[in-house]
């Protein structure tokens, strides 16, 4: 796909020397042949104008001017009277296979209609390197750990970002705080508090691009306070060929064990004999069992933290949805100073919005959010929720795709019926109140 830029295309980089004694003429008709031979410019590819090359090399616009005429005729550009110079389809030899490689490169790297594995959560580190064979669009995709990507609300998503745009201040476009903007961390904490009954202060909560960053975030920390042994769920989160997980905590410097599930969830006895002094759990929802951790278990969890100087990292995986039954707090409100919350939207919404955050306890905050400063200043501005976010209700968007995965799965599995039971939390998005005209105007689907 050729790339149509906006206003004028970016500058040209064809270094010219003029100390070489070759004639400036000649240097710019070969270095716009060797960026058209070597996939620099591809077909289609518009070049600046005459004048704006020109100005960028200084050199004279006559002599830009007759460097584009001598390749038209050699047959490597095209010019059309109110149209733009661009790089002429149908060449031959190196630039053809150049272009032919391209186009097989993309066609495997993204193939229509089938995303990759997710970036987050437990069922995409399940999947491990898997991924989809290139083909067809698939009818299905049984894939775990991937929301329903169409369900996305992309209109009311535009429309949000850009009225939160319009409204920010010029000084919340700054790098800011590196835990994440304040407005969005204050929506965070009322949000966990609210639905997953979390202990959460937003002084407390450091914002990151989802759970493979906080996990990473969160493993640094505890590495320089001496935690090196880290216990993770088996089956879970894979071997260290498969799971960006365990190499995360490879790249932290820490020793990777390897727990059991049973059907009570983690084994906390099997936790204590593996010496380690973190574990890495999904509470809520474990993949691939799908058993939720007992309430027994969960207390001799927070006792086996506080009796060895541990902390528990929890990875909040998938907790939105539930079709057979109640809902169930996090186990950070149960020992806010034990344990390390990861939460993301990459289920509830769509993984590449990339966002997370990490409710921290208090004698963590300043090492992760130092790990976060050291990693990328952190990533969003109160322009991602706007002024207003505290007071913007939630949406029925989680609820919508419930419904629908309970109408799907009631009508294509035999003998079994999804209740609708164990209600559903929706998630905070801006609250989308639109005037009616823009409410009825047709949005594409990508």
């Amino acid at each position: 796909m050729t790339i149509q830029w906006s206003g004028l295309s970016p500058e040209l980089l064809l270094p010219l020397d003029r100390y070489s004694g070759q004639p400036l003429r000649t240097q710019l008709e070969g270095g716009l042949r060797e960026a058209i031979r070597t996939g620099r410019l591809p077909v289609g590819e518009r070049l600046p104008s005459s004048r704006e090359l020109a100005r960028e090399l200084g050199v004279s616009r006559g002599l830009v001017q007759e460097c584009y005429a001598q390749l038209i005729a050699e047959g490597y550009l095209e010019s059309r009277v109110g149209s733009a110079t661009r790089v002429a389809p149908g060449l031959s030899g190196a630039a053809a296979l150049v272009g032919a490689v391209a186009s097989a490169g993309r066609a495997t790297l993204e193939p229509a209609g089938v995303p990759g594995p997710a970036g987050g959560g437990a069922g995409a580190r399940a999947a491990g390197a898997g991924g989809v064979a290139v083909g067809a669009r698939l009818i299905a995709d049984f894939r775990s750990g991937v929301p329903d990507l169409a369900a996305f609300p992309r209109g009311d998503w535009v429309w949000a970002m850009r009225e939160a745009c319009r409204e920010v201040a010029t000084a919340d476009l700054d790098y800011g705080d590196p835990r994440g903007s304040d407005v969005l961390r204050r929506v965070v904490a009322g949000y966990v508090r609210r639905v997953r009954a979390a202990e959460a202060d937003p002084e407390r909560i450091v914002v990151c691009t989802g759970f493979a960053q906080g996990l990473g975030l969160s493993l640094r920390a505890l590495a320089a306070r001496g935690v090196t042994r880290v216990a993770f769920e088996d089956p879970g989160y894979g071997q260290a060929g498969t799971s960006s997980s365990i190499r995360t905590a490879g790249a932290a410097g820490a020793v990777a064990v390897h727990v059991p599930v049973d059907a009570d969830g983690l084994d906390v006895a099997a936790l204590a004999a593996s010496g380690a002094r973190a574990v890495v759990v999904t509470p809520a929802h474990q993949s691939p069992t799908g058993v939720v951790l007992t309430a027994r278990r969960r207390h001799a969890l927070v006792e086996w933290a506080a009796r060895n100087d541990a902390y528990i990292v929890e990875d909040d995986y998938d907790s939105e949805f539930r079709y057979d039954r109640e809902p169930v707090g996090v186990l950070q409100g149960l020992a806010p100073d034990r344990v390390l919350t990861i939460g993301t939207v990459s289920k509830a919404l769509v993984p590449a919005i990339r966002l997370g955050w990490i409710l921290v306890p208090p004698a963590l905050v300043e090492a992760v959010a130092e790990e976060k400063t050291l990693s990328d200043r952190g990533i969003l501005s109160a322009a991602s929720v706007g002024p207003g976010a505290p007071n913007r209700r939630p949406t029925s968007s989680t609820r919508r795709t419930r419904k629908k995965l309970i109408r799907r799965a009631s009508g294509t599995v035999p003998n079994r019926r999804a209740t609708a039971r164990a209600r559903i939390p929706s998630t905070y998005q801006p609250r989308f109140r639109r005037p009616r005209a823009i409410r009825r105007a047709p949005v594409r689907d990508g």
